[in-house]
């Protein structure tokens, strides 16, 4: 990337995974240096490294009905978080063909009535979003072209978009396994061999530059935008 973005951005990358050393929270550093490489401030939210807690209690919803409530303090850390950045990032393991509990937890929790939705000006509004979902699916598979479907309208329509972000994108990241995985028509599932050697070092890197090519898109289309 050539052109930096102005210093004073900033991107918020949320990793949802409970390893550090998992592929998701490789991506997730790598993304995190691309941002950094193209002038953001970036905010690292490792949602398990700091221990949040995806539950929705009473205090985070005291009174629905009230748009100016009181969140539960843990809530209105991250929501100052959310609203200092101009991008969010996150990065996960795709479970079920949608995000893990703990980021679906922490936009249940944080999103909240009144704070991400529910006012005729969204505060939110202008943000981009990026999700990195990483799938263990081979690329060839078809279940692939319904899993995007899928995550495009929840994330993109169904999260983003109804809370007033101006741009929201899923990067779908499939050949995470190191052992091919397909699933027949009887339901029952095919494990390939393990990749190893030259071959899995050229899948890595193969997946590495993917998933940088999508956070350059979105760094670049995020540049213009501005």
């Amino acid at each position: 990337m050539t052109e930096l973005a102005s210093q004073s951005r900033t991107a918020l990358v949320v990793v949802a995974h409970h390893r550090a050393d998992s592929l998701t929270a490789h991506t997730a550093r790598r993304a995190a240096a691309r941002l950094e490489a193209a002038g953001y401030r970036v905010d690292l939210l490792d949602l398990h490294a700091e221990g949040f807690d995806p539950r929705m209690n009473t205090a985070d919803e005291p009174d629905w009905g009230n748009r100016e409530k009181a969140y539960s303090d843990e809530v209105q850390a991250h929501m100052r978080r959310v609203l200092d950045a101009d991008v969010v990032v996150a990065v996960f393991p795709v479970y079920w063909q949608s995000v893990p509990a703990v980021l679906k937890g922490w936009i249940d929790r944080v999103w909240n009535y009144g704070f991400a939705y529910g006012r005729s000006k969204p505060r939110l509004a202008g943000k981009r979003m990026l999700w990195l979902g990483l799938a263990g699916a081979p690329s060839d598979d078809p279940v692939v072209a319904g899993m995007q479907a899928v995550l495009d309208s929840g994330l993109n329509d169904g999260i983003a978009s109804y809370c007033g972000f101006s741009r929201s994108t899923v990067g779908l990241l499939t050949d995470a396994e190191e052992r091919p995985q397909r699933v027949d028509a009887e339901g029952n599932l095919l494990v390939g061999q393990a990749v190893t050697g030259a071959e899995r070092e050229a899948q890595y890197a193969d997946f590495d530059r993917r998933a940088q090519e999508f956070v350059d898109r979105f760094v670049a289309e995020e540049l213009v935008a501005a």
